[in-house]
């Protein structure tokens, strides 16, 4: 492996997530991997912008977070789409899972990172979707914040 391939901090974003959802409250969480896992993300070949929570026995756990096999992996190779578990505090862990009854708000992932101890973290949110109006006021409100910052050059 070339250090090249290698990415010191990883910092993966779901971009879709801002324009979809409002954010209530924001949570960083460690993830559990497997083998080659973890060097793949350091090859920043994964993906989070299908990614969900939910809570399967009082432990939060992630769904649909893409990550590619690893090139060199032969067959220790992970599954990508298998479910991952998310490692939060209690006292975290039972606040989410009471929000998470609620009728329409969910767990979504918001960044995949690695810190400076090299672990991969992730941030995640306590999400409600929003409405049509509400896209189309995010969408005003980008576009009038660049013309000023047009204007402003």
């Amino acid at each position: 492996m070339s250090t090249k391939e290698i990415v010191k901090n990883v910092n993966i974003k779901n971009k879709k997530a801002s324009f979809e959802y409002e954010f209530l409250e924001k949570y960083e969480a460690g993830i559990v991997l497997r083998g080659t896992e973890i060097k793949a993300i350091r090859m920043s070949k994964a993906s989070i912008t299908e990614a969900y929570c939910l809570f399967d026995k009082e432990e939060l756990w992630i769904k649909n977070m893409n990550i590619s096999s690893y090139d060199k992996g032969s067959f220790y190779n992970h599954d990508p789409l298998s479910a991952r578990k998310l490692l939060l505090k209690k006292a975290e862990l039972k606040k989410l899972f009471a929000y998470s009854k609620e009728k329409g708000l969910t767990i979504i992932a918001l960044r995949l990172f690695t810190n400076e101890r090299g672990y991969a973290k992730i941030e995640i949110a306590l999400a409600k979707g929003k409405k049509l109006y509400d896209k189309r006021e995010s969408i005003k409100s980008r576009d009038n914040e660049r013309e000023m910052q047009r204007i402003k050059y």
